[in-house]
């Protein structure tokens, strides 16, 4: 099987991007992240690539005249590095029409809700507010509208009594931990497509012999 070569793009700590980095040295998901690459020189998450032996870069955003300069100046990193797949993993930057129609079905993103509810910023504060007794993380493809895009995989996390937003976030992430190497790993086998703007997953068939009577 080939492996997708991946470009993660973090502005952060990039605890997400290690996780897939991780899933990926430890075998369990068919691809190598060829590049991560941050709008911000300071994110941490930086560090913890190059400790990984993953290629790093920084385009700082400011330095280009316009949202537009930026993401063909992405673009061009992403494909020097023989990237195939992208991976957003909290890059807090708004992609262009143009960017993600070039990147379409080849881009997935992680968002700390069930979407589609609470999209966007302040998730966790949000979802305490409404009362919901559920709530937890998402991996999609990306669209241009925000946090929408078909929904490859979800996990649910209870709002327990007397949560606050960093307990709760802080089950959440695990979550997301989790989520974002199984979604990965299931589009890398190729078992996911998109139909009609929807992920089908190809759920494991069973072997034949476990369809026939034990007794037969």
């Amino acid at each position: 099987m080939e492996r997708l070569k991946l470009g993660i793009l973090i502005s952060g700590r990039g605890s997400n991007m290690q996780s897939l980095l991780a899933a990926c040295r430890r075998g369990e998901i068919a691809a190598e992240a060829c590049l991560v690459l941050s709008n911000r020189a300071e994110a941490g998450g930086l560090l913890h690539a190059e400790a990984a032996g993953v290629a790093t870069r920084v385009l700082v955003h400011g330095d280009y005249p316009d949202r537009r300069a930026f993401d063909r100046a992405l673009d061009e990193a992403l494909q020097e590095a023989g990237v195939d797949f992208v991976c957003l993993a909290g890059f807090m930057r708004l992609l262009t029409k143009e960017f993600i129609a070039a990147w379409r079905d080849r881009m997935i993103n992680i968002h700390p809700s069930l979407l589609p509810a609470f999209p966007g910023l302040h998730t966790h504060a949000r979802a305490l507010a409404a009362g919901v007794k559920l709530t937890g993380c998402s991996v999609h493809f990306v669209r241009f509208e925000t946090d929408t895009g078909p929904i490859v995989a979800q996990a649910a996390v209870p709002v327990l009594p007397g949560d606050s937003e960093d307990s709760l976030s802080a089950r959440v992430l695990a979550a997301e931990h989790r989520l974002y190497p199984l979604a990965l790993r299931l589009i890398a086998e190729g078992r996911v497509r998109v139909e009609n703007e929807r992920a089908i997953v190809e759920t494991a068939r069973p072997a034949v012999g476990a369809l026939l009577n034990p007794s037969d």
